[in-house]
């Protein structure tokens, strides 16, 4: 259900690893409680990120939530897309869906956080 090769945090970000660039993204599962997305604030290119705590805000139809740093390390790439079609989260959150993309300044954050198959019992809880 979730792609076995990312990690997953509690907040439902997603992170796949190339090397020791972070690409990161908010859960199929966090798209759908939020319902239709219609904007996204992301930092810059350049700007630190501290794992657990904000990095920028997602804005649905329903509700404005807080995206959560699940690594620490600096904004090397922002997802360009999502400036004027954030609608592209729902309908793909792993692919062109992702919003940034992190050079780690500590990779063993990773160990910290869930497997594919820790995250889906996590949300069977949640639900």
């Amino acid at each position: 259900m979730y792609p076995a090769d990312l990690r997953y945090d509690k907040e439902h970000e997603w992170v796949k690893v190339d090397g020791d660039v972070a690409t990161i993204g908010i859960s199929d599962f966090a798209q759908e409680q939020l319902g239709e997305v219609v904007y996204v604030d992301l930092p810059s290119v350049g700007d630190p990120v501290t794992r657990g705590e904000s990095f920028g805000e997602i804005e649905s139809v329903k509700s404005v939530s807080e995206l959560f740093a699940p690594v620490s390390g600096e904004v090397v790439e922002v997802n360009p897309e999502l400036q004027d079609t954030p609608e592209v989260i729902n309908q793909d959150s792993y692919g062109v869906g992702w919003m940034i993309k992190v050079k780690m300044s500590d990779p063993g954050e990773l160990d910290e956080l869930m497997t594919a198959k820790d995250y889906e019992s996590f949300v069977a809880q949640e639900a």
